[in-house]
């Protein structure tokens, strides 16, 4: 591991790495639209914020997305 690597954990401790897939634990509202990501929605294949706590997701009904990662778990 590098130095400045930056290490990002989900709601459970697990680390997370870029490719992963997670599932939301909560229900969220999405910013800027009507939608919401409902609880056990899988999102695959994340990438990871450098700087901040938060990964980017593709959701199908909604697009591309942002969220924290105290909202998701990782899954295998």
């Amino acid at each position: 591991m590098e130095k400045n690597e930056l290490i990002i954990y989900d709601s459970m401790g697990n680390k997370l790495f870029a490719g992963d897939n997670v599932v939301v634990t909560k229900d969220l509202k999405v910013k800027g639209t009507k939608s919401k990501l409902k609880r056990g929605t899988k999102l695959k294949n994340i990438k990871l914020n450098k700087g901040i706590f938060s990964i980017q997701c593709f959701v199908d009904s909604i697009g591309k997305i942002e969220l924290k990662t105290e909202s998701v778990k990782k899954i295998n």
